[in-house]
């Protein structure tokens, strides 16, 4: 699938300055939930957190869907994670606000679903790494659905960082959670193809040489129109002022008398 090309933007300045204020207000989401998260390990050290976590297959352990991505093990878990968000959340909210911000409750509950659902009966599962899978491929998605400049660049962006999310959603380390891993790239996918129209494209800017084409078309069509106007116009194109009149088409036959002695 290809979004039609849009229009050059009319107003680079402008087009500029409203990019500022979409990174701004993307870097602003992403590092208030950072503080969240921060406040919410705090919190974590004087409670007991069980009851809060992903209880897999188990009915009380549902209420960890909302919890669960709150919670973290260690200071380290968190901090790793912290970038990721930080990083990934301003890099969508920035290419694709509205999108983002509609899948964040299906990243949210998809990563913890795919903890309940598949993890261990006993176990318990806890953190956002779901949703930055999430995040990920809800962004590398986009990037081959759209295929704009925006999405491609990044998807790549993306990519390169935390490329190696791909691999992380099928079983590798112990004690690491890559079932809300699965379930945060599965909700990922999802949101990508229903949420793909949500943000339009954004304006197209065109390259010194687009500019240097279309001026050199524009010269040509008008010296074409100079040299035209003072050629003869085709004889086709001259209006008939007078026309020869048709004559009637065969001829008109005179009776002649019999000579004498002409036998009749």
């Amino acid at each position: 699938m290809q979004l039609p090309a849009p229009a050059p933007a009319p107003d680079p300045q402008a087009q500029r300055a409203h990019d500022r204020r979409r990174l701004r207000r993307a870097l602003s989401a992403s590092l208030a939930f950072v503080l969240l998260l921060l406040l919410a390990f705090g919190a974590q050290q004087t409670l007991d957190w069980r009851a809060l976590a992903i209880a897999p297959q188990s009915p009380h352990g549902l209420l960890g869907l909302l919890t669960a991505p709150l919670l973290h093990g260690s200071p380290g878990h968190l901090a790793a994670n912290a970038v990721a968000l930080l990083l990934l959340g301003t890099l969508a909210g920035t290419v694709y606000p509205r999108a983002t911000l509609r899948a964040l409750p299906l990243l949210w509950l998809g990563s913890g679903l795919g903890a309940w659902l598949l993890g261990a009966v006993g176990s318990h599962h806890l953190g956002a790494s779901g949703l930055s899978h999430g995040l990920l491929f809800l962004v590398f998605a986009l990037g081959l659905l759209r295929r704009d400049r925006a999405a491609v660049a990044a998807a790549m962006i993306a990519f390169m960082f935390y490329g190696g999310m791909l691999l992380t959603v099928l079983p590798r380390e112990p004690g690491v959670s890559w079932q809300a891993h699965l379930g945060g790239a599965v909700a990922g996918l999802l949101a990508a193809w229903l949420l793909r129209r949500s943000d339009p494209l954004p304006p197209r800017q065109r390259y010194s040489w687009e500019l240097e084409e279309e001026r050199a078309a524009q010269t040509a069509a008008a010296a074409t129109a100079e040299r035209d106007q003072f050629e003869p116009a085709s004889p086709a194109d001259v209006p008939v002022l007078w026309q020869r009149p048709q004559r009637e088409r065969g001829g008109t036959v005179l009776p002649f008398p019999p000579r004498r002695g002409d036998t009749p």
